[in-house]
């Protein structure tokens, strides 16, 4: 305000009013803020009927650890690495997922047999789709 040929200044907003001067005007600063507002919420209800939900059991779904294309076989003219029935140990090897032009060999993290395969060859994976069911 010193570098300006104002003397008073006064702002009002909804919950706001500010009142400026210049010394030896006579205004005085006041300030004023609206007080707070009580708010009440309600609680969520809570439905207590147990909901029946089909959900798959995710211990046994083998989920793909990133985005990218996915392959079963490590090349065009090989056999897939793995087939519905095979039993796989932990380590080996289950398909590739091609991501940002590297092929990204994808090892099972637990044994047992695969009983579904949920992608096809050039299959887009997204992380955390299944890609396999292993029992």
């Amino acid at each position: 305000m010193q570098k300006s040929d104002l003397s008073d200044l006064e702002i009002e907003t909804q919950d706001l009013k500010l009142r400026l001067g210049r010394p030896g005007s006579g205004t005085i600063v006041t300030q004023t803020i609206a007080p707070p507002v009580n708010q009440t919420s309600q609680a969520p209800q809570i439905n207590e009927k147990p909901v029946k939900e089909t959900v798959e059991d995710d211990e046994s779904n083998f989920m793909s650890p990133m985005v990218g294309t996915f392959y079963r076989k490590p090349s065009p003219d090989d056999a897939a690495f793995v087939q519905i029935g095979d039993h796989v140990n932990k380590g080996d090897v289950l398909c590739i997922i091609e991501a940002m032009k590297v092929m990204n060999e994808i090892q099972s993290d637990v044994s047992g047999e695969i009983v579904d395969i949920r992608a096809q060859d050039g299959d887009s994976v997204e992380y955390g789709q299944p890609l396999f069911k292993i029992k």
